[in-house]
């Protein structure tokens, strides 16, 4: 991943084709598979689904506007998942089943209500997964002891002034190293992720 400051939307926007497409599918995969399993999908179209998912979403990114609205993203990307899950059952026609037809409906329809618990369940999920994967992609682009200060500081609550001494460096160097990585952070979660959620609140 090179440095830059621009998001992971942003790359997308400008060049479909490039090393975020394997970016945004390393990050959303796994996550989308989740939730295609909660509604009953099994492994042998879940693949399938999650690739329809994905395209719609880079055939789409050009048209869709963040608008600065908290969760923009989660939300249009729970709405493309929602539409395919509907087609995907609708060619499978199991309203003609007995059982779990009409339950399968009446729940993308609660995950499709955004004052929804199951939406709310989305929005958590989301936000939560898509930061551990994230923290995953960029620990290696900084130095071992500058990421385990920042762990210790930002994501474990330790004292930086603890920190500092354990580790016999300077207290300014922790703060640095805790700067450095949650910028980084932000850059590339702008879009994706509330800056409400969790640590990167913080400065």
């Amino acid at each position: 991943m090179t440095e830059t400051s621009l998001s992971l939307l942003n790359r997308l926007r400008r060049s479909p084709e490039s090393e975020s497409w394997t970016r945004l599918v390393e990050l959303y995969a796994p996550l989308i598979r989740i939730w295609l399993h909660k509604y009953e999908v099994q492994d042998s179209d879940a693949e399938d689904l999650v690739q329809e998912v994905l395209l719609a979403v880079t055939k789409d990114l050009t048209k869709f506007e963040h608008r600065g609205q908290p969760g923009a993203f989660r939300a249009w990307l729970k709405e493309i998942l929602v539409n395919r899950l509907r087609n995907f059952w609708r060619a499978r026609d199991r309203r003609r089943e007995a059982g779990g037809d009409s339950n399968i409906d009446r729940r993308l329809a609660e995950l499709e209500n955004p004052a929804s618990d199951l939406s709310r369940l989305w929005d958590e999920e989301h936000d939560r997964y898509v930061l551990r994967q994230l923290l995953e992609m960029v620990e290696p682009h900084f130095a071992p002891k500058t990421w385990k200060a920042f762990y210790r500081v930002a994501l474990k609550g330790e004292r930086p002034r603890d920190v500092a001494s354990e580790m016999q460096i300077s207290l300014n160097a922790v703060v640095t190293a805790k700067s450095r990585v949650l910028r980084r952070l932000r850059q590339e979660t702008q879009g994706l992720v509330d800056a409400s959620s969790g640590f990167l609140v913080e400065g």
